[in-house]
């Protein structure tokens, strides 16, 4: 959210965001009001807002709804997938007063979903029958957390032509046994960027993935946060998955 106000010229206007909100870097000088899972309520209502915004995946709507009671404003942001995202902008700068930033960045975005696709189209006959390079996506090393369905990395993956071995699931982040993962032996593994060394994480992990061809060949590849956020760089996180998926 804090990536997408400021892309959209409103970031002289933000007076507060959650200590997650490090991007862009004008933004970690702003007041931190607490995590996103659990913000202070005093701390939102001392910076005195005009009005707050919030997302639906991940802001606790019952600050939502304590703010409301105290006469304070709120938007909630309540696009989580990936076709729903440019409408979701759109509709935020509208009620921000920001409708063309929000139609130029909706429109980059929507360029970058539809030539994922034109590019899906343009492969072989087996990828379109679903028989892509199987992922799997790395949240977390241990306990091993990965993207499952109804995300927007699973969006990703299923439109650069990749087999999410995770999309099975029965929540959109679940966790993953090492032997769940020999037996579905994903081509390629992926590694997000968290907030901390994901690399020196990795290690025992991808140890104990050894005898699998994706490691034993080298394919395991750690990539950026740009899918993990819905917003300015989701077209950067696109062009990375999708150069991964090309990768030998």
């Amino acid at each position: 959210m804090t990536e997408m106000l400021f892309s959209l010229g409103l970031g002289g206007r933000v007076v507060g965001v959650t200590t997650a909100c490090d991007r862009p870097a004008e933004a970690r000088g702003k007041t931190k009001v607490g995590g996103m899972a659990n913000p202070s309520l005093e701390a939102i209502v001392a910076l005195k807002p005009d009005l707050v915004v919030m997302t639906s995946d991940g802001n606790p709507k019952t600050i939502a709804l304590r703010l409301a009671k105290l006469g304070i404003a709120t938007y909630v942001f309540r696009a989580r997938r990936l076709s729903e995202l440019p409408a979701g902008i759109r509709e935020m700068g509208q009620a921000l007063g920001a409708r063309p930033a929000a139609d130029r960045l909706a429109k980059g975005i929507e360029t970058a979903i539809r030539d994922a696709g034109s590019s899906q189209h343009r492969k072989s006959a087996p990828a379109l029958a679903g028989k892509g390079r199987k992922v799997l996506f790395v949240i977390w090393a241990n306990p091993l957390i990965v993207a499952g369905p109804g995300t927007i990395l699973d969006d990703a993956m299923r439109l650069s032509g990749l087999v999410n071995i995770a999309a099975d699931a029965r929540v959109p982040y679940p966790r993953f046994s090492l032997e769940s993962v020999i037996e579905r032996q994903p081509d390629l593994i992926l590694i997000g960027k968290g907030h901390s060394d994901m690399k020196t994480l990795s290690k025992g992990f991808l140890k104990s993935l050894g005898r699998l061809d994706a490691v034993r060949k080298g394919r395991v590849y750690f990539l950026g946060d740009g899918l993990y956020r819905p917003g300015p760089r989701i077209p950067a996180g696109m062009a990375e998955l999708d150069r991964c998926g090309k990768l030998p």
